[in-house]
């Protein structure tokens, strides 16, 4: 099935987000403008995109795997999740885990954004809830180390 997501450039260094290959899971999302994020630190980066997502998906934004390897940097709530009723500019977290600081250019691609259905689901409260062989084991508890 193909959806169509609808994108608004709110800013003149805005680019769509585009595949880098037709394959691709994710839209290379990219800044809009510079900025320096230090180690250890964090920097809300502008897009300069408004979107709005076709119903029942989402928009998961997710690291980059080549600014992680080369250079430390991800995206500090991921995967951010874009819900389909939000139509701000999208912004990205970005943390610098390295030792350097690191600049964000220009239309730099610096994230990526997967479309996802949504599962909607009936709450239902309930007194008891049925057993499993897992019961309360979590956290290691599978041994795996």
């Amino acid at each position: 099935m193909t959806y169509t997501l609808k994108v608004k450039l709110v800013h003149k260094d805005a680019k769509l987000p585009i595949r880098a290959n037709p394959g691709d899971a994710g839209l290379d999302l990219y800044s809009a403008e510079e900025k320096i994020i230090k180690p250890g630190e964090s920097a809300l980066v502008r897009t300069g995109i408004i979107i709005e997502l076709p119903e029942d998906t989402e928009a998961q934004v997710r690291p980059r795997s080549g600014l992680a390897l080369r250079h430390s940097i991800t995206v500090l709530n991921s995967p951010g999740t874009i819900d389909e009723g939000y139509r701000g500019e999208v912004k990205v977290i970005l943390i610098n885990h390295g030792k350097e600081e690191f600049r964000v250019e220009r239309q730099m691609r610096i994230a990526q954004m997967i479309i996802a259905p949504v599962t909607k689901v009936k709450i239902q409260e309930v007194i008891e809830i049925t057993s499993s062989d897992r019961g309360e084991g979590g956290f290691g508890s599978s041994g795996i180390k």
